[in-house]
């Protein structure tokens, strides 16, 4: 009999990296990377954590956030459009549903492993990013955190599989 942890992260299930974001310091603008490194127990290289370089014992090494919920984002919000790049979060994945994977392993490319650890909620800077109403719309969509297993390459356009 499958469990309630098999049913939720079927293995034939792929997903695809859609976009990385990432930006130098808390504050700065977010900006929009066509490939980067994932490096175990830090961050995104050309976030503000890799460019630290020290480990980073947050369960927010890296965050991400479903492409599919964009649109729902802007429809709650009543806009035309919502930009991943201001939402901030490091990775855009399509095709899978990340807050079914909670505590499961993805694996991004060919190297990196990123172990999915809660969900990741929105900030009041959501109004300026997304407009009136932009908090409450990413509430439940604001995506998931995630720490670095596995370092290594990832770039736009990756396979994101559950990994075994």
């Amino acid at each position: 009999m499958k469990t309630i942890r098999d049913l939720n992260a079927p293995p034939h299930i792929a997903g695809r990296l859609e976009a990385i974001v990432v930006r130098g310091a808390p504050r700065d603008p977010a900006r929009r990377v066509e490939r980067t490194a994932a490096i175990a127990g830090v961050g995104l290289a050309d976030d503000r954590l890799g460019q630290r370089g020290e480990a980073e014992l947050s369960t927010r090494q890296v965050t991400l956030i479903q492409a599919e919920h964009l649109d729902v984002i802007a429809r709650l919000a009543r806009v035309a459009h919502v930009d991943p790049v201001g939402l901030r979060r490091n990775l855009v994945v399509a095709g899978i549903n990340l807050l079914a994977l909670k505590n499961s392993r993805l694996r991004v490319g060919d190297e990196v492993v990123l172990e999915i650890v809660g969900p990741c909620a929105p900030c009041s800077r959501m109004e300026q990013a997304i407009g009136p109403g932009g908090y409450a719309a990413m509430r439940g969509h604001g995506g998931m955190t995630a720490r670095i297993v596995a370092s290594g390459a990832i770039a736009e356009g990756d396979a994101v599989l559950v990994a075994a």
